[in-house]
């Protein structure tokens, strides 16, 4: 099984931005532990990130038929992005939402998410454990079918 996880816009600066919300690590470090925790597991991990809302609708285009599900933080394009939205929804497998933050009790303008009605679920507020959690998600479905 291959899960791919895809972070959006400013999450490359993890670690930097924002500790008192986000934390200390490094997305790179983050990423090297969803891999790893993968592998323990059976599953391999691909991560992708990127600012460019564009690269992330073309990556999801290339990569949906070579993966079992879909874990994407879209960082700040949950709240506005048309466009990844209808990529989403045109995808034919689970695409789970994840958010490091709990983004229901940040400012106004983070609690509306396009992504959210055409994503299978979402895990929000639960730091980096969030993205395991999701993870085991695609473990336990892929074990039920």
């Amino acid at each position: 099984m291959k899960i791919l996880i895809v972070n959006g816009p400013n999450l490359n600066a993890l670690g930097q931005r924002e500790r008192k919300i986000y934390g200390a690590e490094t997305l790179e470090e983050l990423e090297n532990q969803w891999i790893s925790y993968g592998a323990s597991n059976g599953v391999e991990v691909v991560v992708f990130q990127s600012n460019i809302e564009g690269e992330i609708i073309d990556y999801l285009y290339k990569m949906k038929d070579s993966v079992s599900g879909i874990i994407i933080n879209p960082g700040a394009l949950t709240h506005y992005s048309y466009s990844l939205r209808d990529c989403i929804s045109a995808i034919e497998k689970d695409v789970l939402e994840v958010h490091l933050s709990n983004i229901d009790k940040r400012e106004e303008f983070r609690k509306l998410s396009v992504i959210t009605p055409v994503s299978c679920g979402k895990i929000t507020g639960l730091g980096k454990e969030g993205y395991i959690l999701a993870i085991n998600y695609f473990i336990l479905k892929n074990e039920n079918k």
